[in-house]
């Protein structure tokens, strides 16, 4: 089969990583790439979010299967523009990756059907926002409506900061149209989990656990990221809790979407908060998480393709799953600045000899080639992923592989899994 997965990031060289593992495969492509998918697929120069460009791509190649990496081409369509010409492709379509896209929209199919989740309410209007605050208890959790890579929403432990990340978000336009319209919810304490499910629009398979750490810095400090590490799975989630959120999340959010209209296909991402062993759902992402992707792929022991063929083709039930014992490590290494400004182009060292570690694969995010060296391009650049019997020695692994790793004002934080290790 020719393959074409869409994306540049650390999620979608995971994915080739693996399809390319698949005895199915006879050619595989990736657009736009990166440096690393370069070394296993073909890199195309279409960006992600040109659909049309995308289409006629895989039309005159005789793409016989897509896979979306990123958010933003699935909130665009790409699904429904490659199924008007009969390709075949893996995701939702746009009305169902609007439980992605609007968080106004995927809340208020949470009250609709009862699926636990925050108390909310929903503003387009700064002054009604800021007027909510006034009566309200602190903290609380503001959230642009739209895509704003995995920064839109800001914990606001005063009524000040929530008036400043309403003023930012409505206001200023930090997020652009994103945030037009803005969440404001209660804030839930807990312990924050991935969970992923493949979905064909009926069926469900479940995948296993992941924690993503979010913050930039260690400790959970500082802003919001797309991601700074994961490892999987959860120790605290057990197999009890496990059904408990296939059982009161999953299952309800697939029947909610088919009841609206919206069948849903393709990976279900529930961002859950676990408060005294019930969960919650923070937020729904239409897509593999990034970095959670790295660790899944590798545990991953089945052929991915097949299974990604029958999330789309409704035969989900026919397929199994296996997965390597043990805990996988994924720690994010990214540019000085990140999430706010940075430089680019700056010079990689050591990943030759960082890539020949036991149990470990670089996964490349924001790089490039030029001049015939590897430079950074993005604000993540390298997910340094490693796999071993336990947290421990994954964690190892992983940041002895990192150590191996430099270029000008690389940072990554020290503290991935730390909170398991912890835990009695």
């Amino acid at each position: 089969m020719k393959v074409l997965v869409i994306g540049s990031g650390g999620r979608e060289h995971a994915l080739v990583w693996k399809l390319a593992q698949s005895p199915l495969l006879s050619r595989l492509y990736c657009a736009p790439g990166n440096a690393g998918t370069a070394e296993q697929a073909e890199n195309v120069a279409i960006r992600a979010d040109d659909t049309d460009a995308l289409v006629a791509f895989a039309r005159d190649h005789a793409i016989d299967f897509t896979v979306v990496g990123p958010e933003l081409p699935l909130a665009l369509g790409i699904v429904d523009g490659f199924r008007q010409e009969g390709l075949a492709i893996f995701g939702p379509t746009r009305q169902a990756a609007s439980l992605e896209s609007s968080k106004a929209f995927a809340k208020t199919i949470m009250a609709k059907y009862g699926i636990p989740t925050a108390p909310f309410h929903i503003f387009s209007d700064p002054q009604q926002a800021e007027q909510y605050i006034d009566r309200h208890a602190t903290p609380l959790v503001v959230k642009a409506d739209g895509l704003a890579a995995g920064k839109g929403a800001i914990v606001c432990r005063t009524r000040d900061s929530a008036y400043d990340a309403v003023a930012q978000m409505m206001r200023a336009k930090v997020y652009g149209e994103a945030g037009t319209r803005v969440v404001i919810e209660d804030f839930l304490p807990g312990e924050e989990v991935s969970f992923f499910a493949l979905s064909d629009g009926t069926s469900l398979m479940p995948l296993p656990t992941c924690q993503d750490h979010k913050a930039i810095y260690d400790g959970d400090a500082g802003p919001n990221t797309g991601g700074m590490g994961a490892y999987s799975p959860v120790p605290r989630v057990d197999s009890a809790l496990a059904a408990r959120i296939m059982e009161e999340i999953m299952y309800p959010t697939v029947r909610a979407m088919a009841a609206e209209g919206r069948r849903y296909q393709g990976v279900l991402y529930a961002g859950l908060m676990l408060v005294d062993r019930r969960p919650w759902v923070i937020e729904f992402n239409a897509r593999f998480g990034d970095p959670e992707a790295q660790v899944l792929m590798m545990r991953l022991d089945s052929d991915l393709l097949p299974l990604l063929l029958a999330t789309t083709n409704g035969t989900l039930t026919q397929q199994a799953c296996r997965w390597v014992d043990g805990t996988a490590v994924c720690v994010v290494m990214a540019s000085h600045g990140y999430p706010e400004a940075y430089e680019r182009g700056k010079p990689i060292i050591g990943l030759e000899r960082a890539g020949q570690a036991p149990g470990v694969v670089v996964f490349h995010a924001g790089t490039a080639c030029r001049d015939g060296r590897l430079v950074t391009d993005g604000g993540r650049v390298l997910g340094v992923t490693a796999r071993a019997p336990d947290l421990r020695r994954a964690c190892e692994q992983a940041y002895q592989t990192a150590q191996r790793i430099s270029w000008d004002g690389v940072h990554y934080r020290t503290d991935i899994g730390r909170k398991a290790l912890r835990r009695p």
